[in-house]
């Protein structure tokens, strides 16, 4: 036991991320990132950089990226905030919205780190169970509560909630904050920003990870009322006033500019699950429709464990869960069509 932690850190189980291998070559298919690179105009922005500029604080508002995103979603930059990835914002939202109030609601199949969070924070979590189908029981959402939490589309079954459904939750819940996560929604969904111009309570986080290959720069944003921008700027500048680095607002202000780079990486994404669908259920894998990146399948005639380790073995990483209902299935991220390609191979020499 370490003597030196205190009674909360040694208390969590903090999250686990996916593996990033080391030394032998994989492809990677783990952790949903975009198997594009970002926008070429990334690079001009590097090139140009002055370096003499970073003896300098970068500016705390991040005005010029909130500015840009602003312009892009149809909203005001106070209606906007950013930071060091949606995986930060996320965490801020505990404190400022939800800590001392009652259980928020969250499923219990969905991202791992709002659960991780909530033990961070001392915030009491109602779990509301997943269909068997994986759907979301939005009926359940009717129930008193401090907050709710929904990630849509759903990570990892990659299932979605429409805009009436959203609307459903948000209308029954007019006095607590309803996040909507959408890490994913880019790759078929619609996102629920316009609900966030006529509902205060809204607050819609997303990422600049998956959908504009940005997983390694670190950025996310936050689109809401003003109320719940103040609630999100007093958490973040009680920790740190410089969450976000120069360089970091210039890529990310170039990526969000780009639109018809995002359009083109973001198609051949969704073409490619389509085309890697049929191959799949044509092997035999069960699985429902996917808004994601990602598919998440089960075979009746083999154990996900023991296909996980087949793939490892030839090369091929992906992700399996040890955790309750959802142990015998993986989740695959769809790579560019040559990946795929090898990956229906393997799966055909086996099945």
């Amino acid at each position: 036991m370490n003597k030196f932690l205190s009674d909360l850190a040694a208390s969590i189980s903090p999250y686990v991320p996916g593996e990033q291998p080391k030394g032998r070559q994989f492809i990677k298919l783990n952790t949903n990132e975009n198997p594009y690179p970002p926008s070429p105009i990334l690079a001009d922005v590097l090139r140009e950089t002055n370096i003499d500029s970073f003896r300098l604080y970068p500016p705390p508002e991040c005005d010029d990226l909130r500015d840009a995103i602003a312009q892009y979603y149809g909203v005001t930059d106070k209606n906007v905030y950013v930071a060091n990835g949606s995986d930060e914002l996320l965490a801020w939202c505990y404190p400022a919205f939800f800590v001392g109030k009652k259980p928020i609601l969250i499923n219990d199949i969905t991202y791992s780190f709002y659960k991780v969070y909530a033990a961070l924070f001392g915030v009491k979590t109602e779990i509301i169970p997943l269909t068997e189908t994986f759907d979301i029981p939005i009926a359940e959402y009717g129930r008193e509560n401090g907050g709710i939490i929904i990630a849509n589309p759903n990570a990892p079954t990659g299932r979605i909630l429409y805009t009436d459904q959203l609307e459903f939750i948000i209308k029954s819940n007019p006095d607590q904050v309803v996040l909507i996560d959408e890490a994913y929604i880019d790759f078929g969904g619609k996102s629920a920003i316009d609900l966030t111009r006529r509902y205060k309570n809204v607050l819609v986080v997303q990422t600049f990870s998956k959908s504009r290959s940005l997983a390694g720069l670190r950025c996310g944003f936050a689109i809401g009322s003003v109320e719940l921008m103040d609630g999100l700027a007093r958490i973040k500048n009680s920790i740190n006033s410089y969450t976000m680095d120069s360089i970091n607002l210039k890529l990310a202000k170039a990526a969000i500019k780009d639109t018809e780079y995002f359009h083109k990486t973001v198609n051949v994404v969704m073409n490619t699950r389509e085309r890697v669908s049929g191959d799949l259920k044509h092997l035999g894998f069960n699985f429902g429709e996917s808004f994601s990146n990602f598919l998440f399948v089960t075979h009746p005639k083999i154990k996900a464990a023991d296909l996980y380790q087949k793939l490892y073995d030839s090369g091929i990483l992906v992700r399996h869960f040890n955790q309750p209902r959802i142990d015998n299935y993986l989740r695959i991220t769809v790579g560019t069509d040559e990946q795929m390609d090898i990956l229906i191979k393997r799966l055909k020499t086996w099945l």
